[in-house]
């Protein structure tokens, strides 16, 4: 395992624990170069579907591409990486119990919105400006009202 810091591929595991839902193994490891400590996550790895962009386009599920988008959105907001991760591991266990060998993005959109929504209205607002792709100020403020309203 490579250090995210020093990029030396001699590691010691210090602490190993069972994810909540005992999909994954957390391991916390020490760089015996550097000293330095860091966190990685080992996942069985099962079939993934293609998903279906909006363009037509395929390409495979890639869970970190989840994570990613849903910490830019929460960037400085009061949403922690253990509630983001927990998010993507229910998500993703619905995808695979799912068994479809297809998914369109809209599917995964949808439900990574909704949850922005239940956490933060800023980090939704964030990811729904870019999800949507608003065209210009008007449509914005129209998902600003909307969600106004809502309160």
């Amino acid at each position: 395992m490579k250090c995210p810091f020093c990029s030396s591929s001699e590691s010691k595991v210090v602490d190993s624990r069972s994810s909540q839902d005992s999909r994954a193994i957390r391991r916390r490891r020490e760089c015996l170069f550097c000293h330095e400590r860091f966190t990685t996550y080992e996942r069985i790895e099962e079939f993934q579907p293609m998903v279906v962009k909006k363009d037509g386009r395929r390409e495979s599920f890639d869970r970190r591409k989840i994570v990613e988008g849903i910490v830019k959105a929460c960037e400085k907001r009061p949403v922690s990486m253990d509630e983001v991760e927990a998010f993507v591991s229910d998500l993703e266990k619905e995808i695979q119990d799912g068994g479809e060998r297809e998914l369109e993005s809209r599917f995964i959109g949808e439900r990574v919105m909704s949850k922005l929504r239940a956490w933060d209205d800023v980090a939704y607002v964030r990811f729904a400006s870019v999800y949507k792709q608003f065209k210009d100020l008007n449509e914005f403020m129209d998902q600003l009202q909307e969600l106004l309203k809502e309160k």
